[in-house]
């Protein structure tokens, strides 16, 4: 089994299991810090993957590490561990997130622009993502002067490019076309 399937089928299966107990959230805000914690230690991920570490070892250094977490996130983090399956902790947090956004109704958008949006550009673009998708949009704004003017929006699959760069190209496309 791919670690994505994988990753995917342990999320759900977190989720049903937080959602029946009352605790989606608070799972979620546990599945947070270990992202957190794991973005800022190389050691700690390096550890997660090693096929040296047992299972059980890497439970043991889990739970002293996030020691404050809830004990059903830490009955999770220790079923991984003893299924072998530590390795994809940060997948399964990633289809966690996406799990539960699906259920709330939100999309998760990737804006880029040339240059940096204020407040009243970025809830204006917002909005008019909502209104396309039909959905609430979660956005990460992001800066690239390689566009040299305009947005790219990355909508899943889908991506929206209306920058001054992707423009220029089909203008010389179309000219070398005719050419």
């Amino acid at each position: 089994m791919s670690s994505t399937i994988a990753s995917r089928r342990y999320a759900k299966a977190l989720l049903e299991v937080a959602e029946e107990s009352g605790l989606a959230e608070a799972v979620a805000n546990d599945l947070e810090v270990i992202r957190v914690t794991l973005d800022h230690s190389r050691d700690l991920v390096t550890m997660l993957k090693s096929p040296i570490i047992k299972g059980d070892t890497k439970a043991r250094i889990l739970k002293e590490v996030f020691s404050g977490l809830s004990e059903k996130t830490l009955l999770f983090i220790n079923l991984l561990c003893r299924k072998k399956r530590a390795s994809i902790l940060q997948d399964v947090i990633d289809e966690y997130s996406a799990l539960q956004d699906e259920r709330d109704g939100i999309v998760n958008v990737d804006v880029a622009s040339a240059v940096e949006l204020d407040d009243e550009q970025s809830k204006k673009l917002i909005d008019g993502l909502a209104k396309y998708t039909g959905k609430k949009v979660k956005a990460r704004l992001s800066l690239d002067k390689a566009l040299l003017g305009g947005v790219t929006v990355k909508i899943g699959d889908t991506i929206l490019d209306n920058s001054v760069k992707h423009q220029l190209q089909q203008l010389n496309s179309a000219l070398t076309e005719n050419a």
